[in-house]
């Protein structure tokens, strides 16, 4: 059973959920020895109590099946064999307690077994099936039998048919989904193209299809597997591919991993340029199926044949100053038939070396090495580049040196600026406070207080200017501290 999406293998826990689950005391129900107590058949059918079991066997098994929809056609004669077979038994019984070959309906009374159950497998079949050619019945319960088998069969054949249409249609739509039918494409081509050569290559590119059985997008068949799940089998397809090529050799699994996601399958058809003299490369790829034909200059002459396996355009993935090619295709490349390539794209690889900066490294190294013995590379270029990088480089540094300096002092001058402007508030607020205190409110000039009023006005006045003082110079200075600052 299944625990948390794991599969469960201790014999202790599956052992203990068995026996507190629904299916025990059912399942020792269908093994007891009921045939002992009674010899009549009947008394054999708690056997039938694990049918659930056979059922969910069924559908673990489809699940595994390699073609799940011969498995569930192959289930449904099953289906209808049994039940053929069950109604066969219930026609012998009948004829049995209304006594054998007594009349035309009933099993003739012979020795031999097998003819009797040959008969009643016949004339059970007659009435599921409907076809009517039955013996007619003489007693009541001949014709109660023959009515509920014929009302059975009418619901029988409706689902057996419902189910063999389900069937039916489960393919077609698999078909469809892998294997679109050319129908509309050559439809619009009648429509709105007249050249016939073109309808014909699109005619022969899905027969090609169906006859390798070549899915059109094998991305849309992993898609519905988890990510990690999804990773590990492409890299269990692709990852030798990847092994092969000079350039990944000695990588981590993980860069492997996350490069494998990233390839694309494209299809080319007789006839079609995969690369171009000229053309800048920005991508290269791996030969699954089919050949290529390397052409040169005069695009007639055949320099070389790629075979499955191969690979080839991996110096354009990487940017190397001094390569003489300057990352352009240098020979035309031709399918001679239908091939399987796996493209690699330079953006993608870049995304990923984006997230390994070792990786880059080596593989800028290795691309080095590899233009050198091909012949590729100028070294006084790849000089002066270099040259002209670093010095780039060193402007750089410099640049973001004075920038930072530039930023420091800003910020020294903000604070200045903060400052000045909060002592000058500091001073507005003590001539506001100076000129409330001395000036009474009639406006009749300064006056000295005297009495309690004074006395509390003035001790009002110094609080404050305490308060003042305090605010502009911090918590715990002294009042006369704050006053000397703030006339100074």
């Amino acid at each position: 059973f299944l625990e948390e999406g794991m599969l469960v293998h201790d014999r202790g826990r599956i052992r203990r959920r068995y026996l507190l689950s629904w299916s025990f005391p059912r399942h020792v129900a269908a093994v007891l020895p009921t045939h002992l107590l009674h010899p009549s058949p009947l008394a054999r059918t708690n056997r039938c109590l694990r049918t659930p079991r056979l059922m969910e066997a069924f559908d673990r098994l489809e699940t595994r099946a390699r073609h799940p929809n011969a498995f569930r056609l192959a289930k449904l004669l099953l289906y209808v064999f049994l039940a053929v077979h069950c109604h066969a038994c219930l026609y012998f019984a009948l004829s049995n307690h209304l006594g054998l070959g007594t009349d035309p309906w009933v099993c003739p009374n012979v020795t031999r077994p097998l003819r009797q159950y040959l008969h009643s497998f016949y004339i059970s079949t007659l009435v599921l099936a409907t076809v009517g050619d039955t013996p007619e019945p003489r007693r009541e319960e001949e014709f109660l039998f023959l009515a509920v088998g014929f009302l059975s069969a009418v619901l029988g054949f409706a689902t057996v048919t419902g189910s063999v249409a389900s069937v039916l249609s489960d393919v077609d739509a698999a078909e469809a989904a892998f294997y679109p039918p050319p129908g509309p494409v050559l439809r619009f081509l009648r429509e709105r193209v007249a050249d016939g050569r073109l309808a014909g290559r699109v005619a022969a590119w899905h027969r090609y299809l169906r006859a390798r059985r070549k899915p059109p997008a094998e991305g849309e068949a992993l898609r519905p597997l988890a990510p990690e799940l999804r990773a590990q089998l492409a890299a269990e397809v692709h990852l030798p591919a990847l092994r092969r090529v000079a350039l990944f050799r000695g990588w981590e699994p993980g860069v492997l991993r996350r490069l494998v996601l990233r390839l694309r399958s494209r299809v080319f058809g007789p006839g079609e340029l995969v690369c171009r003299r000229g053309d800048v490369g920005r991508e290269m790829y791996f030969i699954r199926e089919g050949r290529l034909a390397v052409l040169a200059e005069d695009g007639l002459t055949c320099l070389a044949l790629l075979g499955e396996g191969l690979y080839f355009g991996e110096i354009s993935l990487i940017n190397i100053r001094g390569n003489t090619s300057g990352n352009r295709r240098t020979a035309d490349i031709i399918s001679i038939g239908y091939s399987d390539l796996f493209c690699l794209a330079k953006e993608d690889l870049m995304e990923v070396l984006d997230e390994f900066p070792s990786a880059r490294a080596t593989l800028e190294a290795k691309g080095r090495q590899l233009l050198l013995v091909m012949g590729k590379l100028d070294v006084h270029t790849e000089a002066v580049a270099a040259a002209a990088k670093e010095e780039a480089e060193r402007r750089v540094q410099e640049l973001e040196v004075a920038l930072e300096k530039l930023q420091i002092r800003a910020a020294r001058l903000l604070a200045q600026l903060e400052a000045g402007t909060f002592k000058l508030a500091l001073r507005v607020q003590r001539l506001e406070g100076q000129s409330q205190w001395q000036c009474p409110p009639g406006g009749q000039g300064p006056t000295r207080r005297t009495g309690l009023d004074w006395e509390q006005g003035w001790d009002r006045d110094k609080d404050q200017d305490r308060d003042r003082d305090g605010a502009g110079v911090g918590m715990g200075m002294e009042q006369g501290q704050g006053r000397g600052w703030s006339r100074n």
